[in-house]
């Protein structure tokens, strides 16, 4: 039987892009846990195990529970980096930033809560999607026509979840759609500030701004949790913290167009949560239009590496002296 060095030193010697794989992967099974958690939540299955009338918490508190326990688990993280990751260039970046963002997870959590999960999951893939065509359109970025056909192939993917004039469809089923485009306004900014800011001052900044941002709109809806309620919120901040890290960690140690697949391996996790959980069965519209989506966003990410690729080639090649005849 091998000991746990021995153990521990396979798992060192496992090339960078096999690591960042498996990390992706724990990233995208800790996101669906963390949509399982919030559902529960929403239910208000953790005020019916303490004995309560079952009432369930709004989305927007279950938001705040966690922003405020992700930031805890990350302290330590953040202290790490000390007050070179405080210094910033465009602190008002970084507030339309955590305002964008804080759009998106309250439309994000209000889809899971009334949503089934495989149906929320799928629906979210066109987050990007949503930033290739901004990059087109508000970064100035040159998108040319096999990316075009992929978004647009990609919003096919989305109409065939979401059948309108086929099935009945209802103002909720956009929230999804909604919290997607909002996920891609907040790449879009996050690609703007990777231009002067360090990563580690993007990091601190959103965690640091979310949590009071997102403390007002659960006011307004504000009740005291049980305590399975606070300790599934703990939870929940105890995934998204290592789900965050483990997603960091990928795109580290791989190239995004290798990885990026791996990301989708969300659906069939909270598919079977959704299933042991809450007996939700996806039907196979939702299997088919999340194949179309991922598979555009996966060309477009592959599209996207080739291009950067090639770049820095052509710069070097084009400022490199040339020899006269």
């Amino acid at each position: 039987m091998p000991s746990s060095r021995s153990l521990l030193t396979r798992g060192s010697s496992l090339s960078a892009p096999v690591r960042g794989a498996l990390y992706m992967t724990a990233a995208s099974f800790l996101f669906a846990v963390m949509n399982g958690a919030i559902r529960l939540l929403g239910d208000g299955w953790g005020n019916a195990l303490d004995g309560g009338t079952g009432e369930s918490m709004h989305p927007f508190q279950i938001a705040f529970f966690r922003n405020l326990f992700a930031l805890a688990f990350m302290l330590p993280w953040l202290m790490h980096h000390g007050r070179v990751a405080l210094y910033t260039q465009r602190l008002h970046m970084h507030f339309w930033r955590a305002g964008v963002g804080l759009i998106a997870m309250l439309t994000w959590f209000s889809a899971i809560a009334y949503l089934p999960l495989a149906e929320a999951v799928a629906l979210n893939f066109t987050a990007p999607l949503f930033a290739t065509a901004g990059a087109a359109l508000v970064l100035g970025e040159v998108v040319r026509a096999r990316r075009w056909t992929a978004t647009i192939v990609g919003f096919v993917g989305m109409l065939i979840i979401l059948r309108p004039g086929f099935t009945e469809f209802t103002p909720v089923m956009t929230l999804p759609v909604i919290a997607a485009c909002f996920m891609a306004c907040s790449v879009l900014i996050v690609k703007s500030l990777s231009r002067t800011e360090q990563p580690a001052a993007v990091v601190l900044y959103m965690n640091l701004l979310l949590t009071p941002l997102s403390l007002v709109p659960a006011l307004f809806v504000w009740r005291w949790p049980t305590l399975t309620e606070l300790a599934l919120g703990i939870f929940i901040g105890f995934c998204a913290a290592l789900a965050h890290n483990a997603f960091t960690r990928a795109f580290k140690l791989a190239d995004a167009s290798a990885i990026l697949p791996l990301d989708y391996a969300r659906l069939p996790f909270v598919a079977i949560l959704g299933f042991v959980l809450f007996a939700e069965v996806p039907d196979v519209w939702t299997w088919v239009g999340a194949a179309v989506i991922a598979g555009a966003a996966i060309y477009i990410a592959q599209r996207e590496a080739r291009i950067a690729r090639v770049r820095p080639t052509l710069q070097v090649s084009a400022e490199a002296p040339k020899n006269r005849p």
